[in-house]
């Protein structure tokens, strides 16, 4: 109950001062396809030098597509939201692969990473 009291008093706080939220922005340029396909060749080597498994691929280049913005022209603007959408869509498709699930029961009943 202390924390709730805390968080009340704090909120009361910034609105005796006149807080505002900040402005949203407006977007800001992502390297796009391009730059996925840049990561992507990189990640290809690895996989093919044994550095990373074929699943240690998938979620790189989910990884990737996220970072740089999907799929889109390089420079591209993109908002928060864009991005937000875009790890959601990555982190559903990998949840529900076999492969990610098997590290993760992995991790949670041993407590070390499963590499498959």
């Amino acid at each position: 109950m202390p924390l709730l009291w805390t968080a009340v008093g704090q909120a009361f706080a910034m609105q005796a001062v006149g807080y505002r939220p900040p402005l949203r922005m407006k977007g800001f340029a992502v390297a796009g396809r391009s730059g996925a396909a840049t990561i992507k060749s990189q990640l290809v080597n690895m996989k093919e030098g044994g550095f990373i498994s074929e699943h240690d691929f998938v979620i790189a280049s989910s990884i990737a597509d996220v970072m740089t913005g999907g799929d889109v022209e390089a420079g591209s603007l993109v908002d928060e939201q864009w991005l937000l959408d875009l790890e959601r869509q990555h982190f559903i498709k990998l949840v529900g692969h076999p492969k990610s699930q098997e590290r993760m029961m992995g991790m949670l009943q041993t407590g070390k990473p499963v590499r498959n």
